[in-house]
């Protein structure tokens, strides 16, 4: 089937997303930067090289920076909204934005990666589609029952997973799906979910097709985004836009912006990604598979690896930084350092709205809100999360969760 030009896709972007918090307290999850883009862009930026060449976006949590960001981006492709005034689950949304639906359109979830051949993959198929995709832990996603490539059920988070096929909140619809919208119940969680219009549609004899994705990648919890910032930096061709003095070392695919200097004595080991206006060095060792935002600072004696520096953020002086998501505007103290690895070497779990949730990662150091301000010799904890606007005084040891705001001593 050939893909029509007038088809639309829906990009699901209202929610906060309250499990990436403390990054999400200043910004929708949707606009969390990989790769030095937000998720968001990288979406609508593989929906354009399908030919998709118009998508509409359900905004809603802190929705002005979604609207502020992409209006000031030349895209190529066409970008429109609907509020979602009050959170009210995913079929909810496609409700707030029924004015807009006809025909055959796509629905995507707004915090997920997907590749553009897998779209085209799904757009190719007549009817009701559903993009599947095999995962290690399909109680955590709602998980497809498929016989003869059809969907007979979709059972949500089970106990006792029956395939490990899962949805991957990436359909194809036609405007027959509004009618089912509209019967749809509040669920257990008190949400109009899509999943429970899915599931009233197959019921009533509507077909759906399963297509199963070859790449995807959900952005659920905070270290998720490291996974992500590897999986997208594979992709970055070297690029040196800015200024690399003598003596300093770029090794591998690594990008550097416009209007960045990177001094004498920095070494840099790709894939990494360096923004526009930064300051890089002298005497730094950036390793592979780290995003610098722009008009960030790196100083002398600065160790960065595997990890996510947003815009303008200094870490200049005698600083470890692993593993880790740190956020806009922060600056750290002479020596501060983070830890990345259990003494015991085991599995680092994270504070996350009040219990402990394991990362399932043996390196994991912290997440770091936006306006951070560290004293000096501060040492921060694996696992540890730190609010945004929190002020650590010179010597403290941080651990745990920190609430926004907060003064340690």
């Amino acid at each position: 089937m050939a893909l029509e030009p007038s088809m639309k896709a829906f990009i699901l972007a209202a929610g906060e997303g309250t499990r990436m918090r403390p990054l999400t307290y200043t910004r929708p999850k949707v606009m969390l930067p990989v790769a030095n883009k937000p998720i968001l862009e990288h979406l609508i930026l593989e929906l354009k090289k399908a030919g998709i060449d118009e998508v509409i976006l359900v905004v809603g949590y802190r929705e002005e920076a979604i609207r502020n960001y992409f209006d000031e981006l030349e895209l190529g492709i066409k970008v429109r909204y609907v509020s979602q005034r009050k959170q009210l689950g995913t079929a909810d949304a496609l409700r707030s934005a029924s004015h807009f639906l006809d025909g055959e359109f796509l629905v995507l979830n707004g915090d997920n990666l997907v590749s553009c051949e897998d779209i085209k993959r799904v757009i190719e198929h007549n009817g009701m589609v559903i993009g599947a995709y095999r995962v290690e832990n399909p109680s955590d996603y709602g998980v497809l029952l498929v016989e003869d490539g059809k969907i007979r059920r979709i059972i949500e988070k089970p106990d006792s997973p029956p395939t490990n096929l899962i949805n991957s909140g990436i359909y194809k619809f036609t405007s027959e799906i509004l009618d089912y919208i509209e019967k749809t119940p509040l669920s257990k969680r008190g949400e109009y979910e899509i999943t429970d219009t899915v599931q009233l549609a197959i019921n009533s004899g509507i077909e759906f097709k399963a297509v199963e994705l070859k790449t995807w990648m959900d952005v659920g919890y905070p270290w998720n985004l490291l996974e992500a910032n590897e999986f997208m930096l594979k992709k970055v061709q070297r690029d040196i836009g800015g200024e690399v003095e003598e003596g300093a070392h770029i090794k591998g695919n690594v990008v550097i912006g416009e209007g960045t200097v990177v001094r004498s004595g920095s070494y840099i080991v790709g894939p990494v990604i360096i923004g526009k206006n930064c300051v890089v060095g002298p005497n730094c060792f950036i390793r592979p598979h780290t995003s610098i935002g722009n008009n960030c600072h790196i100083g002398a004696c600065v160790e960065i690896k595997n990890s996510i520096i947003m815009s303008n953020t200094n870490v200049p002086h005698l600083n470890y930084v692993g593993d880790s998501v740190i956020g806009e505007n922060c600056n750290f103290g002479a020596g501060t350092k983070i830890a990345n690895l259990r003494l015991d070497e085991k599995i680092i779990s994270a504070t996350l709205r009040g219990r402990k949730i394991s990362t399932e990662r043996r390196k994991f150091g912290a997440v770091i809100g936006d306006n951070v301000k560290t004293g000096i010799n501060v040492s921060i904890n694996v696992g540890t999360m730190i609010g945004n606007d929190v002020f650590v005084a010179p010597s403290a040891k941080v651990d745990g969760y920190v609430e926004p705001y907060s003064r340690i001593f």
